[in-house]
């Protein structure tokens, strides 16, 4: 408990400084008797005064010396000494000791990062001074710790936790001093809907309101507030207008808080989305937004398809409904959603097509389809990016398919929908060719007879078959889910559709004698034939 004896801050006993501060690395009380030392006597200052000698007359061995010293201080990770190195009077010092490090052949540019590269931006006016301190100090601890860990050497397990600790309650600090700001967010929710704020500081805005979300919901204790003042504020609804917006980063980073949203409050979103279903026949809706920027403004590289879609299906997925809806509810809201929104989302999908002739259908000219009606239709994607997003909707068809089991299959049959994607199974894109085939496969999972006697009625294994004999020679993917499909039929004993394959293609199938699972269809439909007669007689 008793404090260390330092030595006297000159420069020639730099060395001796640089080994005692080397010396406690591995010992927590002499750290923190060092520490206590060096808060009580007022070393840091005095030592980066001695910073400011050595660099005025180039002494490299000091400078090095003090990078050494001062990197060693904040490897002490202790709180009572951020609060002294990270305040205006000592950051400069503390990054300019830590340009100096003697593994760069060129000094860093710490300071002027700090001065004039990364100047913080006040996109909203923050009127409390103690507030405006604190957001400088995290944004400086934040670039201390960026310098350290970006050269990690024998780091041991929990390096530096007070300093994360110290950045993560000064974030608490800053975030509950704007929360407690009752004019703050509602001036950002003002300006990212006002039409005459500029595009540059929306963007901004953005960036900033994204960071706010996404470390506010860390903090468990206070998100359920948080999400209360978000929707008292509109949250949603300004989220609809900001993804309808012709800025890439402004949609994109309204659909990440949308994605928060749905993760941390999906029963608010949820009520949202049933509350405006049941109030509004107009196409501004928030599901509508979704689906649109999903077939309509496919954003690849940031991920969008994906992450709309996953947004999509917990929107529309009755299990998650559960939680604020009845029964009955959620099936009004299902009735509503195949009414309204269904079409939308199958749009790209459901070309009208006539006999003999060629048709091009543009999507908010984004999505072009060619197709050909001979006597077959004859589907081509050119488009790689038009085909992942067929995929992106084949895939939620698919969903659908399992979690909306009745609404699903009159749409279905209603639209020979089956059919039509089945047409993509002759795209070039395997991808694409492989959604339409396990959508084909959800459906046949199903067992229902129904959905059987649609698949026979339509003979809709044609464009399977001519798949499995089209790639007969060939070792993919594709082939392996071709093979799975009919092991599944014969496994669970499907009699309609069993009968159906051999009685229509079981010449074509004769060629692929070495794939077992069509030479045992056969002897099943004989067996089951043979029963039948049985029973009959």
């Amino acid at each position: 408990s008793h404090l260390m004896d330092l030595p006297t801050c000159e420069l020639h006993r730099l060395g001796e400084i640089a080994d005692l501060v080397a010396s406690v690395r591995l010992s927590g009380i002499r750290k923190e008797n060092l520490a206590l030392a060096l808060r009580n006597e007022g070393y840091i200052p005095k030592l980066l005064r001695l910073f400011q000698v050595c660099e005025s007359v180039k002494n490299t061995e000091g400078l090095r010396l003090l990078f050494d010293i001062v990197r060693g201080i904040l490897y002490l990770d202790k709180a009572i000494l951020f609060e002294v190195m990270f305040t205006d009077e000592c950051i400069l010092g503390v990054v300019g000791c830590l340009e100096y490090d003697p593994c760069l052949a060129q000094p860093g540019w710490h300071r002027e990062s700090l001065t004039k590269t990364a100047k913080l931006q006040e996109i909203i006016p923050i009127r409390d001074p103690e507030l405006r301190q604190k957001i400088r100090q995290t944004f400086r601890a934040q670039y201390i710790q960026a310098i350290i860990l970006s050269n990690p050497s024998d780091f041991e397990e929990g390096f530096l936790s007070t300093l994360n600790s110290f950045i993560s309650s000064s974030k608490e600090e800053i975030l509950y001093g704007l929360q407690k700001d009752e004019e703050f967010l509602p001036k950002v929710f003002a300006q990212l809907t006002n039409e005459a704020t500029g595009g540059e500081q929306r963007c901004e805005l953005m960036k900033f309101f994204k960071e706010f979300c996404a470390f506010s919901f860390t903090l468990p204790e206070k998100r359920d507030t948080f999400l209360q003042t978000l929707a008292k504020m509109g949250i949603l609804t300004t989220l609809e207008i900001l993804m309808g917006m012709d800025d890439l980063q402004v949609r994109s980073a309204a659909t990440d808080i949308l994605s928060y949203l749905v993760e941390f409050g999906p029963a608010m979103v949820q009520e949202f989305v049933m509350l405006e279903a049941r109030q509004s026949e107009n196409d501004t809706q928030l599901i509508t937004e979704i689906i649109e920027q999903m077939i309509c403004s496919p954003n690849p590289e940031f991920g969008g398809d994906n992450q709309l879609m996953e947004i999509l299906c917990a929107l529309i997925n009755p299990e998650k409904m559960l939680a604020i809806s009845s029964n009955l509810e959620i099936f009004e809201f299902l009735d509503i959603f195949y009414d309204r929104y269904i079409q939308v989302l199958t749009a790209p999908l459901l070309v009208d097509t006539s006999e003999e002739w060629y048709e091009t259908v543009y999507i908010d000219s984004t999505i072009f389809i060619f197709f050909v009606q001979l006597k077959a239709l004859i589907f081509l994607v050119d488009d790689y990016q038009t085909a992942e997003i067929l995929a992106s909707v084949l895939e939620l068809l698919s969903f659908c398919v399992e979690r909306h089991k009745y609404h699903m299959k009159i749409y279905i049959i209603n639209k020979d929908l089956l059919r039509r994607t089945l047409i993509f199974m002759k795209s070039k894109h395997k991808f694409l060719a492989l959604c339409a085939l396990r959508f084909m496969r959800r459906i046949i999972g199903l067992k229902d007879e129904f959905y059987n006697r649609y698949i026979t009625l339509g003979n809709l294994f044609e464009p399977v078959v001519n798949a499995v004999l089209d790639n007969r020679n060939r070792c993919n993917l594709f082939k392996s889910a071709l093979m799975e499909l009919f092991e599944f039929i014969q496994k669970e004993d499907i009699q309609f559709l069993i009968a159906h394959i051999v009685e229509n293609f079981s010449d074509a199938l004769e060629s692929v004698k070495y794939i077992h699972t069509f030479q045992g269809l056969k002897p099943k439909y004989e067996q089951a034939k043979d029963q039948q007669n049985k029973k009959l007689n």
